[in-house]
């Protein structure tokens, strides 16, 4: 196995060769710290990292995996990733900011604080834009973080620097988290695949574990990885009193799901979807009906304003208040887009309108529920467009998608509707790329709270083509 092939592994395959002393802990994190120390600069997924401290624990897994009957841990010195918008004790976060630049947590958030107790080694983070706010990943304190398939375009966000860093080969595991689409989003627009759990099925921090439109959970390159994350970090905890009491057991291989009745949509009745997408969406769409099932397209019956009633609820709960608040001492550490915000934020009342967008999720569930009743998953694009470029402005006014002006923040993707139907599972995998290099990723929407059933697809899907980078021809050209 070469160093590429290594830092391409999934976690599954290698936790098999550490069991039978083909690779080691200590040789993997080795091979992913000299590879994102040479491709990062252009990249600039990386925030702070951590590599002679992980290096330590490597060494130390290795030593375990040495000794005689050592039973592992789930995820035993598997390398992970964490998005700088996630406490980890005694490190900073700055959730992208110049504000937390000396912000130390005293604690780590319920999902990092599992992926660790399994054997996970955390050796770095990965970047965000100020407060996680855009689907694009750059800000003031660490930059521009570019698509490994093509650096003139953008990862996607929030979590895009997690993204990146997996297609690029710098990690097994990373986490994100997801209040409009910042997993799903650079989990298409870098090629991974990334989960939306339902929310609380993965427990958090305050006050992202109040928030019903947020969730954090894994990034990986394979749906099995996500599975395994999945199988660590969900159930109940004592800090957060709105997880879920259920733990769910994911499948982690493929099996059959011929018979199955599978429905579609390329663009909700309203989206405007770029050609190369609506191609690659319909011939994923064909995989599933040669794996055997019965594929119908639906009309969902929604409209534009669910969008819009989506932006409020950003601006006039805490999650976009936060900007306003921060403005007030802190303006010249800002990035525009984040003054931008505040500006948006203070233009609506949580009076008026905290009650819009739960009416509408209520009348979106009421199409949406009936057509999951009487299919097993619901299929559509995660983004729209592929991605947009790296520096894109999430407020620029003569965005446009098909030539048609587009919201330059959501008119590019279709996720924020999965947060305000918050107790869908959703899980995004790859569907191909465009001519540009970059990739393009659907959706598979679960009934609510039946995570199993969506990971169940997505397996067979990724089975039938024969997975993602695990060949070098399956992987970005950084590598050639």
């Amino acid at each position: 196995m070469t160093n590429v092939d290594l830092a391409y592994a999934s976690a599954a395959e290698l936790l098999k060769l550490f069991k039978a002393r083909k690779a080691s802990p200590a040789e993997l994190l080795k091979t992913l710290i000299a590879r994102s120390q040479k491709l990062n600069k252009e990249i600039n997924c990386l925030a702070d990292c951590y590599f002679d401290e992980a290096l330590a624990k490597a060494k130390a897994a290795e030593q375990l995996y040495a000794k005689r009957g050592f039973k592992p841990r789930a995820l035993e010195g598997i390398p992970l990733l964490v998005k700088d918008a996630q406490r980890v004790k005694d490190k900073r976060t700055t959730h992208g900011s110049l504000i937390f630049a000396n912000s130390i947590d005293d604690h780590s958030d319920p999902q990092i604080e599992r992926l660790e107790k399994a054997g996970a080694i955390i050796f770095g983070r990965t970047t965000t834009p100020e407060f996680c706010l855009s689907g694009v990943t750059h800000s003031r304190i660490w930059g521009v973080t570019r698509n490994p398939w093509n650096l003139e375009y953008g990862p996607g966000g929030s979590s895009g620097g997690s993204g990146a860093a997996l297609a690029a080969g710098f990690t097994t595991l990373a986490t994100g988290t997801d209040i409009g689409g910042s997993i799903r989003i650079p989990a298409s627009a870098c090629g991974i695949v990334g989960f939306k759990p339902p929310h609380g099925r993965n427990p958090d921090g305050p006050p992202s574990n109040f928030d019903r439109f947020n969730h954090c959970g894994p990034m990986t390159r394979s749906v099995a990885d996500a599975a395994l994350m999945q199988n660590v970090t969900s159930g109940p905890h004592p800090l957060d009193h709105d997880s879920l009491q259920a733990r769910v057991r994911l499948p982690l291989k493929a099996e059959s799901i011929k018979g199955w009745k599978i429905a579609y949509s390329l663009d909700f009745g309203y989206v405007e979807v770029d050609p190369e997408v609506r191609k690659k969406t319909l011939e994923a769409i064909q995989v599933f009906r040669a794996l055997g099932a019965k594929v119908e397209e639906v009309d969902l019956g929604w409209t534009s304003a669910i969008d819009l009633d989506a932006l409020h609820w950003y601006n006039t709960m805490n999650f976009g208040r936060q900007t306003i608040w921060q403005r007030k001492t802190n303006a010249h550490l800002m990035t525009g887009y984040a003054l931008k915000f505040a500006e948006a934020a203070e233009r609506h009342s949580t009076i008026d309108d905290v009650h819009k967008p739960w009416a509408r999720s209520h009348a979106m569930y009421q199409t949406l529920g009936p057509v999951l009743a009487s299919h097993d998953v619901f299929i559509c694009p995660t983004n729209n467009l592929a991605a947009v470029k790296a520096e894109h402005d999430p407020w620029d006014q003569a965005f446009t998608v098909n030539g048609k002006k587009a919201d330059p923040e959501h008119g590019w993707v279709m996720t924020a509707q999965f947060n305000m139907l918050h107790n869908c599972p959703v899980l995004a995998v790859p569907s191909g790329h465009t001519s540009q290099g970059v990739p393009t990723g659907i959706q598979i929407v679960g009934r609510t709270w039946d995570d199993a059933r969506v990971f169940r697809a997505g397996l067979a899907y990724e089975k039938a083509l024969g997975g993602w980078y695990t060949t070098r021809e399956k992987r970005p050209a950084i590598n050639n």
